[in-house]
């Protein structure tokens, strides 16, 4: 399997430079992906197979690097990271590129400003796939001032929270900038209302590890929603969840299915 990132091109948005690919069949229904937090398109969609998986089923594969990550601008202001502001930058991308609608999957952050961006920008979003985040959408994902502490110490070795030292060893691994992957974290968990995720009116599949213990649960968020499809992942945690075969075949037929409608 061939697993190189594609080329990225570059594009504008609120004054921030954002780098994207845009791969497979030119003339497939578009998707659009969403990473998560400290990580990039490349690490959470390229390098899990994800683009080989969906280009194979003849998909226009499209991935954005989120402010902050990647190789897009990383501002160290915090009040840059709300999800609205980053699901503008998808609904920018869209633009940019000429495509009116697309299906999109964001994971654990990437589902939460998937989420924005279908409340905010309902005509952009075909259908949804929420990885690695339940009700912890709406209802938070506990304390994470630790994880911003650790992205802030001089080492890892002076880090003593435990998901406070697993996201520091994926920053370092990743090689970040720190100072904007703590701006990021203080402001992009800004809550879903239940109000506002039961508007959501698009086929909806929510994918969860069984052995995630940052994401809550997929049910109880499925159950907020109109169309939504529920999937547990298992024996899965929320880092390794996102390349799973399991997910990837439910995403697949879940595609499928939206396409045969």
């Amino acid at each position: 399997m061939n697993l190189d990132a594609p080329p990225f091109s570059r594009f504008r948005n609120h004054g921030l430079e954002l780098a994207y690919f845009d791969d497979g069949d030119p003339a497939g229904e578009p998707i659009l992906l969403i990473h998560g937090f400290a990580s990039s398109a490349s690490v959470n969609w390229v390098y899990t197979g994800w683009l080989r998986t969906l280009g194979d089923a003849g998909f226009r594969v499209i991935g954005i690097d989120n402010r902050g990550h990647g190789e897009s601008d990383k501002p160290h202001d915090p009040e840059a990271y709300h999800p609205s502001d980053m699901a503008s930058d998808s609904a920018a991308l869209l633009t940019h590129l000429g495509i009116a609608d697309a299906h999109v999957m964001g994971y654990s952050m990437g589902a939460r400003i998937a989420a924005f961006l279908a409340i905010e920008h309902p005509d952009r979003v075909r259908s949804l796939v929420f990885g690695g985040l339940g009700i912890g959408m709406c209802d938070g994902v506990g304390d994470w001032d630790p994880i911003a502490e650790a992205l802030l110490a001089p080492s890892l070795e002076d880090v003593t929270h435990e998901r406070g030292r697993m996201f520091r060893a994926f920053a370092d691994q990743t090689r970040s900038d720190r100072m904007a992957l703590a701006a990021c974290i203080s402001t992009s968990r800004d809550l879903v209302s239940r109000e506002d995720i039961a508007r959501v009116d698009v086929p909806t599949l929510i994918g969860v590890g069984t052995k995630d213990d940052i994401a809550g649960s997929a049910q109880e968020l499925g159950d907020l929603m109109q169309l939504a499809t529920v999937l547990d992942i298992p024996n899965r945690d929320h880092m390794l969840a996102v390349g799973d075969r399991v997910f990837k075949k439910a995403v697949l037929e879940f595609l499928a299915a939206r396409a045969a409608s």
